[in-house]
């Protein structure tokens, strides 16, 4: 579906834009330093859903908005522990990782909660807020693994 973006949503989405390139960048550049092979594959799986949620924001900044389908999964099942660290240093390693990633990403549900008060069409305040309750739960499994391992 079409939508005409006004010049607020065109800013809301550039910073949404950027915003998920950061944690792209970041859950890659973190899933190669994560000493956990747990932890790389959360932050692996991360990523993905950051480059959906970049694919929509680029599409709506061209004022396309696509249904969205109901693809939250339920967090439960989350195997957050880790088999064990090595040392005390690597879990101290990834302990910084997850807290950068969780403070990263309570940012990015932030600038979507004020984006879905904001934009006028109604399919495009769905797709944002699927997307801010896709990056709570990013914020959640992030919170199961620290406190399965003793960071939080």
């Amino acid at each position: 579906m079409n939508f005409q973006v006004t010049t607020k949503e065109s800013g809301l989405l550039k910073d949404m834009k950027t915003q998920e390139e950061l944690c792209i960048k970041k859950y890659e550049n973190y899933a190669k330093e994560a000493h956990c092979a747990e932890l790389k594959a959360l932050f692996e799986s991360m990523a993905n859903t950051e480059r959906e949620h970049l694919k929509t924001v680029c599409e709506m900044m061209n004022g396309t908005v696509n249904p969205i389908g109901n693809t939250i999964s339920n967090s439960d099942n989350c195997h957050c522990g880790c088999a064990g660290y090595s040392n005390e240093e690597d879990r101290r390693a990834d302990a910084f990782l997850c807290q950068d990633m969780l403070a990263t990403e309570k940012h990015a549900s932030s600038l979507y909660d004020v984006s879905v008060f904001e934009f006028g069409e109604p399919m495009a305040r769905k797709a944002l807020n699927h997307i801010q309750a896709e990056e709570q739960q990013h914020g959640e499994k992030l919170y199961a693994f620290m406190k399965a391992n003793n960071m939080y």
